[in-house]
């Protein structure tokens, strides 16, 4: 079985095409400015084969990338072949769950807009297997108990020494929406008032009252690296994922993020809202 290629890789060029683009370089200008062919420039682009990291610290340098963005990239670079704690799970990860699972755990912020369920990182084990049976084809057991391992295991980044800040605006529907069963959720709002009074989690709810407002479309997660370069955006739809890097596209959704946080309750007020929805139940 052939390793597949790792989303660090994946990621790595997909940033210095970024990086090439913004300086309106041709592959061929950038390759005779580091001394390496067209075709090497291409090949570091389009994830094939290894790479060497000095020549991707120059490729940095002549693009004017900052010293951040470039030290950023250069890790990536060291770090290509490393294969995540998720290989252990085989080939049957996608190649989404693949990426974002690589890019969450290097990230060191997450901005989280639900529309629907509690965001996967703070799910509990009854709320995601119960997520997981709903599922229009029918899934095995043991491929449910897969599955909700998988998240599980996602969750321990927000355990680590410096774990990665956490901020998540629920539209109201999700603390509503009773998964499982009245007593799943009850514990899962249990959790997530638990997770409002951690120092690296905040957690707002959008409530009915606001009525329209600026993510209508649907849910998104943005990613955030060591630099704002590095930042993606993750937009999971019923019938597959996004995974966005374009400025005006980073900007369309921070923006969009901003203006939710504005118009959502603040902590206090959200975790009042969670605690008199769960006496409810």
């Amino acid at each position: 079985m052939s390793v597949r290629t790792t989303t660090r890789r994946r990621q790595l060029g997909a940033m210095l095409r970024k990086f090439r683009a913004h300086a309106g370089m041709t592959l061929e200008e950038a390759g005779r400015l580091v001394g390496v062919s067209k075709a090497t420039v291409s090949r570091y682009e389009t994830q094939a084969g290894p790479v060497k990291w000095i020549v991707v610290d120059a490729l940095c340098r002549e693009y004017g990338a900052s010293d951040a963005e470039r030290e950023a990239v250069v890790r990536l670079a060291k770090d290509a072949k490393q294969q995540g704690w998720w290989s252990s799970f085989a080939d049957s990860i996608p190649e989404s769950m693949n990426l974002l699972l690589t890019l969450e755990d290097e990230a060191v912020r997450e901005n989280h807009f639900s529309c629907v369920y509690v965001p996967g990182l703070l799910q509990t084990r009854t709320y995601s297997t119960a997520l997981q049976k709903a599922n229009e084809v029918p899934l095995e057991p043991a491929e449910i108990e897969r599955l909700v391992d998988i998240r599980m295991k996602r969750q321990e980044i927000l355990n680590r020494p410096e774990p990665p800040r956490l901020w998540a605006i629920l539209d109201e529907s999700v603390i509503r929406r009773v998964v499982g069963s009245a007593e799943a959720m009850k514990e899962q709002l249990g959790r997530l008032l638990e997770a409002n009074e951690s120092p690296h989690v905040t957690l707002q709810v959008l409530p009915f009252s606001k009525g329209a407002h600026s993510a209508a479309l649907g849910s998104f997660v943005i990613i955030g690296g060591t630099e704002p370069a590095l930042d993606v955006v993750y937009v999971d739809f019923h019938t597959g994922s996004l995974f966005l890097e374009k400025d005006e596209e980073l900007e369309r959704y921070r923006l969009a993020f901003e203006y939710l946080r504005a118009q959502a309750l603040d902590m206090e007020a959200s975790s009042a809202l969670m605690h008199r929805v769960r006496k409810e139940l």
